[in-house]
Formats: C-alpha cells, structure tokens, sequence
C-alpha cells in the first residue's frame, strides 16, 4: 500500500468517526429535546389546568355573590312593597273617614303651648290631636318616605353583612 493510499484510508476512518459520532450526538440531542418539550408541555397543562380552577372558582363565587344579592333584593323589594301598601291603605282609610289619625301630645298652660287664659278648660297632661285631612296625607307622604329609606339602608345593610363578606 502505497502513502497515499494509507492516508485515504486514515482519512476515511476519521471521516467515518465524526460522522458517527455527529450521529450519535444528535441522536442524544434529539432526545433531551423531546424530554425538555414533553415537560414544558406538561408545565402548560399544568398551568393551564390551574388558571382554569381559578377562573371556574371566582366565577362561582360571582354568581353565589350575585344569587345573594338578588335574594336579599327580591326580599327587601317585598318588604318595601308590603310596607308601603299598608301605608296606603292606611291613608285610604283615614281619606274615607273609616279611620282617623291622631297624634299623643300634650298641652301645658304655662309652657307657651297655650294661653294662660285656657287653663280654666282642663285639658290634662296629655290627649290626641286630631289632624286636618292635608296634614294627615302629608304624615303618610312623610311615612312612606321613611319606610322608603329603611328599606333602602335595611337592604343595604344585609348586602354587605352578607354578599360583601
């Protein structure tokens, strides 16, 4: 074998090494890349899987927070309606003269409710007052607005002590 030949042929095998060995080397490679992309994708399930039990809880926390608040505003809404309705009826009543509104009051002679000159008349520590038919629907007017506004902060107040916890 002549030199050249025997150069040709260690050239060979060196070839044939670092190809077999480049071979190799991505084969090695290739592997830890599907283990690295089978673990990130297991990490993105993960994740993903997480994010959705985080979104389906608050969601259901929304919508019990939401029932609630309906529940206590259907309760207070029949309240109101209930209140303000016996109201009217009330006011009806009196209108029709099947009731009378009077007011407890009392009248002193020497308190400046009343002349000295009407003492003589006794009227006692204390009586009714009969109001006049305006001032009557004004006292129901006034009525149904405080009726209004304890609903209203009643309603309120279950929102927060409850829905808002």
């Amino acid at each position: 074998m002549t030199a050249y030949m025997k150069a040709g042929a260690i050239l060979l095998l060196v070839a044939i090494a670092c190809f077999s060995t480049w071979k190799v080397d991505a084969w090695r490679y290739g592997k830890q890349l599907a283990e690295q992309s089978a673990a990130y994708q297991a990490d993105l399930t993960a994740i993903s899987n997480a994010a959705a039990d985080q979104v389906r809880t608050a969601l259901d926390k929304q919508q019990a927070a939401e029932k609630a608040r309906d529940d206590l505003d259907a309760k207070a809404t029949q309240e109101k309606t209930h209140d303000l309705a016996e109201n009217e009826t009330l006011r009806r009543a009196v209108a029709d003269g099947a009731r009378r509104l009077r007011i407890a009051a009392n009248c002193r002679a020497g308190g400046g409710d009343v002349s000295g000159t009407a003492s003589t008349t006794s009227l006692g520590n204390g009586g009714t007052i009969e109001l006049a038919p305006a001032a009557g629907r004004t006292v129901f007017d006034i009525r149904a607005g405080i009726i209004a506004d304890q609903a209203a902060l009643k309603a309120l107040q279950a929102y927060v002590m409850s829905v808002c916890r």
